[in-house]
């Protein structure tokens, strides 16, 4: 048994003679293959592509939530307030008799 750091590793396997086993020898075949090399640049460039994405849609989302914000609620609000004003008009019209703004009175 040998120690590093104070901890403790297994015994090699009998018949191993201290050599690489298939599977990693396999293993570090494939990693070195340059179609592997490609792959792991290709994956890099696409998480970089899709930071860069997501970090522009983030802003674009921040500019039209506060665009919205400052231009369109105000005006649903004054719409809201105009709306409830006509609707007090007609009640208050009806309440004393007059017929509604906008139509005419008979003749």
């Amino acid at each position: 048994m040998s120690s590093k750091r104070g901890g403790v590793s297994l015994p090699e396997r009998p018949g191993s003679g201290g050599s690489k086993g298939i599977l990693s020898r396999v293993s570090s075949t494939l990693n070195q293959s340059p179609i592997v090399y490609r792959g792991k640049r290709a994956a890099s460039e696409a998480a970089v592509v899709g930071k860069k994405l997501l970090k522009s849609t983030g802003k674009a989302a921040w500019i039209a939530g506060t665009t919205f914000l400052i231009l369109v609620v105000p005006l649903i609000i004054e719409m809201d307030r105009e709306a409830q004003l006509n609707e007090l008009e007609m009640q208050q019209a009806s309440l004393l008799g007059t017929p509604p703004p906008g139509i005419a009175a008979p003749k």
